[in-house]
């Protein structure tokens, strides 16, 4: 198993503010990720639609104004 290779943004937001969370045990298997905008994470090993900006599907993601917007759940 390979990781991906390392994102520039995140998948959902399009923000480059995103973070390494953890790393697979084994060496080199997985990797997982956050943003710290929408707080989307994700790990390298799952498909393209849940890892890559230009196939994230656009029914989910997330623009500057919707996150400034997103009611707060309190």
């Amino acid at each position: 198993m390979t990781t991906a290779t390392t994102p520039n943004l995140c998948p959902r937001c399009s923000s480059p503010d995103i973070s390494l969370v953890a790393e697979s045990p084994v060496p080199g298997h997985w990797v997982m990720r956050s943003c710290s905008q929408c707080w989307y994470a994700w790990r390298s090993t799952e498909p393209a639609t849940a890892t890559d900006p230009d196939a994230y599907p656009d029914d989910f993601r997330l623009t500057p104004d919707d996150i400034q917007h997103a009611p707060r759940l309190v």
